[in-house]
């Protein structure tokens, strides 16, 4: 990692001011489109995939008598996709750090679009038996793969085009994409949930999956439109048999400590953010809140990130990855009790703005992630050190929390002491890990094709 201390990020803006050659703007521009438009597309298949597990999969594909258990079978589905992410990451990240992100981004791009638009074509368990729930999984697998190397190559082409001063503000944009794929999502859901109700678990629950076909088009032609990234282009050109990473993963793990560190320092948002979303619907409804209420509240959540995730990630360019990062982790401890007093007044009001204050937290958290994880590897293995750290923080932050939540709630008879503990506990990580790393801001990315740090 990184050793600055703040008289060397100055003189690193200095003399390298830019971190990368030098872009004409109009392509920079594109470049953040084009990875905001791929993780938007990313996010809103991902996370539609959340909501429907938690309204109405249950009961199509994993049917028991018991409509609790059916819930719980349906978020095990969601794990297996948090499962297929680090394998995402370790795939995409090595054709990415050998062969190049752009390619590797349209390919996430195209699986994402057709597995979604495969869900929305699913026959349910009624109509084919046990294959039903076998081709869910499977699809959500494929899902996890895809996003899996999505979420590295994209921040990648948007840091490593930007200037090292303005780093988290483009990357800022990048990741707009999360809110904006969640807002799509939701509001998707919230329009065929007014259809009747056997008309929504008939055939309106495939309406938003259906949906992404056309999204996939637009992002595909912008995607396919960028250059690639000018820093993987200079190491390549500059590379020669024995300064190219074979197998860059293998070179991550030889040098464990940053891939430690950036995957602890996104289990507190992640866990975090699975049970203020997808956890939050199945919990508010099982305290006798209504589906719309919960629905409004988080498309309420959507839009203060669309705020907040780029504030917070050009506040990292002024005042450190480490401070912004820090500051959210100790303020989710701190609210974690909280949160779950305001959620359970059983008081729409007052669940909103629980919802609302836990939402800025996580956005402090999660903002400075994209420039901090990409200013923590060397140009050979930055993608598969990013996506894998990414994605492990994903999938032990938020891959299992709802189906553990869910079940924890339940055998402690509907109390959400459980969902505060585990707040407590994701968010404690997340403080060791940021406390441990060094200050990366400001960080030239132009460095020794050898060094993972």
């Amino acid at each position: 990692m990184s050793s600055h201390g703040p008289g060397t990020v100055d003189r690193d803006l200095r003399t390298s001011p830019t971190g990368s050659p030098a872009e004409p703007p109009s392509q920079l521009r594109k470049v953040a489109l084009s990875s905001l438009l791929g993780t938007t597309i990313e996010y809103y298949d991902f996370l539609l995939y959340s909501t429907m597990a938690a309204l109405v999969f249950g009961d199509l594909f994993f049917p028991t008598s018991n409509s609790a258990v059916s819930t719980i079978a349906a978020f095990g589905t969601l794990a297996a996709g948090y499962l297929a992410r680090p394998i995402g990451g370790v795939v995409f990240g090595h054709f990415g750090d050998t062969l190049g992100r752009k390619s590797m981004l349209v390919i996430t791009m195209g699986m994402m679009g057709v597995a979604s638009l495969a869900i929305g074509l699913l026959p349910t368990y009624e109509q084919i038996g046990v294959l039903a729930p076998v081709l869910l999984v499977a699809l959500r697998v494929v899902q996890g793969i895809a996003v899996g190397g999505e979420w590295g190559g994209a921040a990648l082409m948007v840091a490593e085009h930007s200037d090292a001063r303005r780093r988290g503000a483009w990357t800022g944009i990048m990741q707009l994409g999360s809110p904006i794929g969640f807002l799509t999502s939701t509001l998707a859901v919230m329009l065929v949930s007014l259809l009747p109700s056997e008309a929504f678990d008939s055939w309106g629950w495939r309406l938003p999956f259906l949906a992404s076909a056309l999204l996939l088009v637009i992002g595909l032609y912008v995607r396919l439109s960028v250059v690639e990234s000018p820093v993987f282009q200079q190491a390549a050109d500059a590379a020669n048999d024995e300064s190219r990473a074979k197998l860059p993963v293998l070179e991550v793990l030889r040098r464990p400590l940053p891939l430690i560190l950036a995957c602890a320092a996104g289990i507190g948002p992640f866990a975090l953010t699975a049970l203020t979303t997808a956890q939050i619907i199945a919990y508010a409804k099982s305290i006798g809140y209504e589906v719309p209420t919960v629905m409004r509240a988080l498309v309420m959540m959507s839009i203060v990130s669309l705020v907040c995730i780029p504030g917070f990630a050009a506040l990292s360019d002024r005042i450190g990855r480490r401070t912004v990062s820090l500051t959210g982790a100790v303020l989710a401890l701190l609210y974690a009790f909280p949160l779950y007093m305001l959620i359970n007044s059983k008081s729409a009001l007052l669940l909103t703005v629980g919802l609302l204050v836990a939402q800025v937290i996580q956005n402090l958290m999660y903002a400075p992630l994209a420039p901090m994880l990409s200013e923590m590897f060397g140009t050979t293995v930055r993608y598969s050190g990013v996506s894998l750290g990414y994605q492990s923080a994903s999938l032990i932050g938020a891959g299992f929390t709802p189906l553990i939540a869910s079940a924890l709630v339940a055998a402690a008879d509907g109390s959400s002491v459980p969902l505060s503990l585990v707040i407590v506990i994701t968010s404690g990580i997340t403080i060791l890990a940021v406390w441990a790393a060094s200050e990366t801001r400001g960080k030239d990315l132009h460095e020794s094709p050898n060094e993972s740090r």
